[in-house]
């Protein structure tokens, strides 16, 4: 079938969904205003609290809730087929993800650019605001560990990706002094110069693999983990203009570029979806993903859809930016609507493959060569993968995480456009960079905003800790977290971390949306809580779900072999403590509502 009228349809429904849904949304149940003083400005610090010109702010929230979900997600569920993941993007981003979205950031620019945690205390008890604030902690190590293993994974043993990624700090520090130091307000040039060296960055990494400099930037996965902790360090503690908006907002023309760029090669090359609509593993027993359709594809599709980790942008970097509460729509909505565009043009990109390749990319040689037969049966027989490797220097075959499948398949789409026919290694690893950024910019905010609920946290005991200026305080906070989700990635794999990842982030959506549902109903909305109350038990009920068979089928088997003991128990520890944390703020705040309604008119 053609990918072409499903893009088409996507793109128009997000756009009617923004315009008139979302229209409604902001002007009748958030009744978002231009004459309310924002944070930004009330508590100007230039260190946090910073007011952002509203398309900057918008590339440094699109680039910090867009990581490796949209991108990986839709290309693991794949192996359930095409029209699932399809079908579960486009409803989950329009009703479920943008509401989500933008409410938690309307509540938290409403209350000083508080987070998830103190919001909850605000909104429902300090009994879940204290339980929420141990959830919120554990799920946000958890989803950095989920991100980045995949982009270590994707830049092993790569010293041209590898180059690129690492070009992209000094050039992002030179455009964040150029912004705001040299030459204030000029963001346009700066966009320019930091768009033509990134350009230029891809380009002379293609020589880099033959150069004295391979060496350099060739890296096995736990020496990338080491780096990778560094560099989310780094990010935690530098102030936010000099390294972590501006590098947010080069990546997110970076993305938006290269999606309208996929976009309009789907609709000039017209591919056709090989993977077909539904396939066996539906019920059960894949080799990427074990479990059933319900509830895997939920939990594996996360950022496309619904994400938790969103909520603590919009309550961590982004509320104390904006400069006026009438951005908050463009912001919270145009960028989950846009990811929900990325991951279906990602699932499109790697279901374009033949289906004997894909699995024979996301699965390891040995898995490969046992589940073989099964994929002949099914009738996925034809193969080009030899041709793949060669064209993209290289080898492709067994790397799993999702991300080389998908750029494997974004350079397919380019390369097939008349007149950039052979260029397909360039492609391969602009792609490879592309999902890189994705990450990372997700991993330098999330590690900042994980740093502030510990700092909120630590406040309680010692009040130094609660003021977001204390260098000391800022440090051992940033060095806490960046150690806890750097072991995880060391002793870890895509198989034992992405599915704790995924459970991870949707309770902490069922947790966002419970506390969003108490905004409205606390703040006169009551007939309109609906628009978070639905979607919070769908995701709760699906994700509940997830972690029990975690738990079943994956982590306490872990803990039974001597090999993975150590994880297995972490792992089981950990899932069945935020289980707890979010069916105990479920308890607390239900009869509240309960009460709420009774009470009210």
């Amino acid at each position: 079938m053609n990918a072409v009228p499903y893009v088409i349809a996507a793109l128009a429904i997000m756009a009617l969904a923004y315009r008139f849904y979302y229209g409604f949304v902001a002007a009748r149940v958030l009744m978002l205003r231009d004459d309310v003083v924002t944070p930004a400005h009330r508590l100007f610090d230039k260190q946090n609290y910073y007011p952002m010109p509203k398309w900057v702010l918008f590339g440094h929230h699109f680039a910090a809730i867009a990581g490796a979900g949209p991108l990986v997600g839709p290309v693991l569920a794949a192996q359930f087929g095409f029209m699932p993941g399809f079908v579960w993007m486009l409803v989950g981003a329009v009703l479920a993800g943008a509401m989500h979205d933008v409410v938690i950031l309307t509540a938290s620019v409403r209350q000083d650019g508080k987070s998830l945690a103190e919001i909850t205390k605000q909104e429902i008890s300090r009994f879940s605001g204290n339980i929420s604030s141990l959830a919120i902690i554990i799920i946000l190590i958890i989803a950095m560990a989920g991100l980045g293993v995949v982009v270590v994974n994707a830049l092993a043993e790569s010293s041209w990706g590898t180059f690129t990624i690492a070009c992209t700090i000094p050039i992002a520090l030179f455009m964040g002094i150029w912004m705001f130091r040299f030459r204030p307000g000029k963001s346009v040039e700066a966009t320019i110069m930091g768009v033509i060296l990134l350009s230029l960055a891809v380009i002379g990494g293609k020589y880099i693999p033959d150069s004295a400099l391979a060496s350099w930037f060739t890296f096995d996965r736990k020496t990338l983990t080491l780096l990778l902790a560094g560099y989310g360090f780094l990010a935690s503690v530098l102030p936010v203009w000099l390294l972590l908006s501006p590098r947010d907002y080069l990546s997110s023309i970076m993305k938006l570029g290269v999606v309208a760029m996929l976009a309009v090669g789907i609709i000039i090359v017209a591919p056709e979806i090989k993977m077909p609509n539904l396939t066996p593993y539906i019920h059960g027993g894949g080799p990427i993903i074990p479990g059933t359709l319900f509830p895997y594809l939920f939990i594996t599709i996360a950022c496309g859809a619904i994400s938790g980790f969103h909520a603590m942008v919009s309550s961590g970097t982004t509320p104390k930016m904006i400069m006026k509460e009438t951005h908050i729509k463009p912001i919270a909505v145009g960028s989950m609507l846009s990811e929900g565009i990325v991951s279906i043009l990602a699932l499109i990109a790697a279901t374009s493959l033949f289906p004997l390749d894909y699995f024979q990319i996301n699965v390891s040689p040995e898995k490969f060569a046992g589940i073989l037969p099964q994929l002949q049966a099914m009738g996925f027989t034809e193969t080009n993968l030899t041709e793949l490797s060669t064209e993209v220097g290289e080898k492709v075959a067994g790397r799993p995480g999702g991300a080389v499948s998908l750029a494997v398949g974004m350079a397919q789409i380019f390369s097939s456009i008349p007149g950039l026919r052979g260029l397909m290694s360039y492609w391969y690893h602009f792609a490879i960079m592309f999902e890189a950024l994705f990450i990372l910019t997700t991993i330098d905010a999330g590690t900042r905003i994980a740093r502030f609920v510990l700092q909120e946290s630590f406040g309680r005991i010692y009040k130094p800790f609660g003021r977001t200026t204390w260098l000391p305080g800022n440090l051992i906070t940033s060095l806490l977290v960046v150690f806890a989700w750097g072991w995880f990635i060391y002793t870890g794999t895509v198989s034992t971390i992405w599915p704790m990842f995924g459970v991870a982030n949707q309770l902490l959506a069922t947790l966002a949306l419970a506390v969003g549902t108490s905004y409205l109903i606390n703040h006169g909305k009551r007939k309109y809580a609906w628009t978070t109350l639905i979607p919070m038990i769908f995701i709760g009920i699906t994700t509940i779900t997830g972690g029990i068979k975690n738990l079943i089928n994956i982590y306490i088997p872990q803990m039974l072999e001597a090999k993975t003991r150590v994880q297995g128990t972490v792992n089981s520890i950990l899932t069945t403590l935020i289980l707890i944390c979010i069916v105990s703020v479920l308890v607390d705040v239900i009869p509240r509502w309960l009460s709420k309604v009774r009470e009210l008119p």
